[in-house]
């Protein structure tokens, strides 16, 4: 019994012995991950996704470096624009490992480096604008940021995809002046509308009184020759009335043989219509009146002649 628990102690020992070698030679690197060995303390080789073998108390994986992209925030940084403007500005870097060799051995603190870069990137551009331009190219800064990281980081395995001002602070007694500037402006803009407005407005009233003035004096014009072309009309139907009613009269003379005392008789009758006409205004006494009266009176006379 005495022989069988060494025996035993000592295949429990190799049993660990050889779990923690398997343990050490078994590794399983996840996905988007990459793995750094080091064979007695040199770079070795890069382990990728999947099972991988190492030898134990040999190789030694010193690093597992994630491939995706990251996100970096800052804390806002106080910069000076070229107009002497201290403003505050936090920025937002978004970059990806590329090589994690160099990574791992060509720089200590990446995020760091990083941040540092950052800060003198951005107090050079800024430096280089006034605060108009500051707060109006974000654009601009942002891919002149972006260029500079990507240049410097590309010999430590590091690809800066995109660099965010996530925002720009003026100082207080600054903001305010441009809230007061904004205001004036949008007060003068509603000014210049409001002007411009009322300008189109008598422009086109008077437009509109001009137009007016045409049309009634094309109006006035159009009634005067309506007028004139009534009053031409009316002329000319009473001269063919009265060319009608003389040629009617010859006939009827000549039809009924009418002697001059019968004639002049008719037209003595006729005189009151021709006094009482709508339009008759002023009558005047016709040259032929007399000859008629007389022609009467003596058609008169000879009949009292006559009458036995």
């Amino acid at each position: 019994m005495s022989d069988v628990l060494p025996s035993v102690i000592v295949a429990a020992i190799v049993l660990l012995l050889a779990i923690v070698i398997l343990a050490k030679t078994v590794r399983i690197v996840q996905q988007a991950q990459m793995g750094i060995v080091e064979r007695l303390g040199r770079y070795h080789r890069t382990l990728t996704p999947g099972l991988a073998v190492v030898l134990p108390f040999v190789d030694r994986i010193v690093a597992m470096i994630d491939m995706r992209e990251q996100v970096q925030p800052f804390a806002p940084q106080p910069v000076i624009t070229s107009d002497n403007v201290t403003v505050s500005i936090d920025t937002v870097v978004y970059f990806q490992v590329t090589d994690p060799r160099a990574l791992t051995y060509e720089i200590h603190d990446p995020i760091a480096a990083i941040e540092q870069l950052a800060i003198t990137t951005l107090r050079n551009v800024i430096g280089s604008l006034d605060l108009e331009a500051t707060l109006t190219s974000r654009d601009h800064i942002n891919a002149q940021l972006r260029v500079t990281l990507d240049e410097a980081t590309t010999k430590w395995g590091i690809r800066v995809s995109r660099v965010e001002l996530k925002s720009i602070e003026p100082p207080k007694t600054v903001a305010q002046a441009m809230e007061l500037q904004m205001k004036a402006e949008r007060e003068k803009r509603a000014a210049i509308l409001t002007a411009e407005g009322f300008k189109q407005s008598q422009i086109l009233t008077a437009e509109g009184a001009k137009q007016s003035a045409i049309l009634n004096a094309q109006g006035a014009r159009e009634a005067i020759i309506l007028n004139a072309d009534g009053d031409r009309q009316a002329r000319a139907l009473r001269a063919q009335g009265e060319a009608t009613a003389v040629e009617l009269v010859t006939k009827s003379v000549q039809q009924w043989n009418l002697d001059e005392r019968t004639l002049a008789w008719t037209y003595l009758q006729q005189l009151p219509l021709m006094a009482n006409g709508q339009a008759s205004k002023m009558w005047v006494v016709p040259a032929e009146l007399t000859d008629a009266m007389r022609l009467a009176a003596a058609g008169f006379a000879q009949g009292r002649q006559d009458t036995p």
